[in-house]
């Protein structure tokens, strides 16, 4: 199999008793299959990412839709595994977002800068420290793409003052410029009308009756040291969960079909306990700056 490909898995499905704490949860099971092999499929790595849950979540995507809306993209395992005809994506990182417009717009250019950059690590620091922000899209793209292919772990994270600040990793000979990767996912990102740089609600802010939003927020930490709330410098809090289930709430009122992914805490179970479904996954999660924090975790999907 190659190397590059995941594993994802497909779940079979038990309706538990009613927790004590409110809502209904389902345990999932798991066993592994190869992942799609369509090509579209996220060029970054991403903490958090959810190619390792996209059975579970493809599950609960609908069978048609009107946009589809995404506004935590981060890596877009969803958005790619769908391939939406209408879609709008959307993240507080800036970066991140520039490097999507330069995917989608620019991917001879990004190819052809990534084709020229060393695995170095002298390369790497004096990239990092260059003011990226102050470039073209394309150019954003290459230096966020090979940061994250060569970085300690994959991680994005950033100091207050909004600056790059992850260490040269320790790969052998890291895939920088994977170009039918770049090529598959240009394409797909060709139908989204809008990529933006926005708060979750005003991303959502157009979605009416019939449209798909999936929602996959900074999860709420499993304790103080697991948190990762600097991939921006601004953090997203419990008052912003909270907002959040409010907003999926209003959604689902006005008919826009909604999935969530989250920890599985007490906070979280407790802010979803009305109104929603909320459902057990045994996940894998591979970026995590302590490698004792990797492996098997439950997640919450709620719909």
């Amino acid at each position: 199999m190659d190397s590059r490909l995941p594993c994802v898995q497909v779940m079979s499905c038990k309706r538990s008793m009613r927790s004590p704490r409110g809502p209904a949860v389902r345990r999932i099971d798991r066993a592994f299959v190869p992942a799609s092999e369509e090509g579209a499929r996220p060029f970054i790595k991403w903490a958090g990412g959810k190619r390792q849950l996209l059975p579970a979540l493809i599950e609960r995507v609908p069978e048609s839709y009107g946009t589809y809306f995404e506004p935590f993209v981060g890596g877009g395992a969803l958005f790619f595994s769908q391939r939406p005809g209408q879609a709008v994506l959307a993240d507080v990182n800036t970066r991140l977002i520039r490097t999507y417009r330069g995917v989608r717009d620019h991917v001879d250019e990004v190819i052809g800068l990534l084709r020229d950059y060393p695995h170095d690590s002298k390369f790497y620091y004096d990239l990092r420290q260059r003011d990226i922000d102050s470039a073209s899209d394309a150019e954003v793209a290459a230096w966020f793409i090979y940061l994250n292919k060569t970085g300690y772990n994959g991680l994005y994270r950033v100091n207050r003052g909004n600056g790059f600040n992850v260490p040269f990793g320790r790969y052998a000979n890291p895939t920088i410029c994977d170009e039918p990767t770049l090529r598959a996912c240009s394409a797909a990102l060709a139908g989204v009308e809008r990529l933006l740089v926005s708060d979750f609600e005003v991303a959502v802010a157009d979605a009416t009756r019939g449209d798909f939003a999936y929602f996959d927020p900074p999860y709420v930490p499993l304790s103080i040291t697991s948190s990762f709330t600097s991939y921006t410098s601004q953090g997203f809090g419990l008052e912003d969960q909270i907002r959040l289930r409010d907003l999926a709430r209003r959604l689902k009122k006005r008919g826009v079909r909604v999935l969530l992914s989250n920890s599985s805490t007490p906070f979280v179970r407790d802010l979803y306990a009305e109104d929603f479904d909320v459902e057990e996954v045994l996940a894998t999660r591979m970026v995590n700056s302590k490698a004792s924090a990797r492996g098997a975790i439950i997640e919450l999907v709620i719909t």
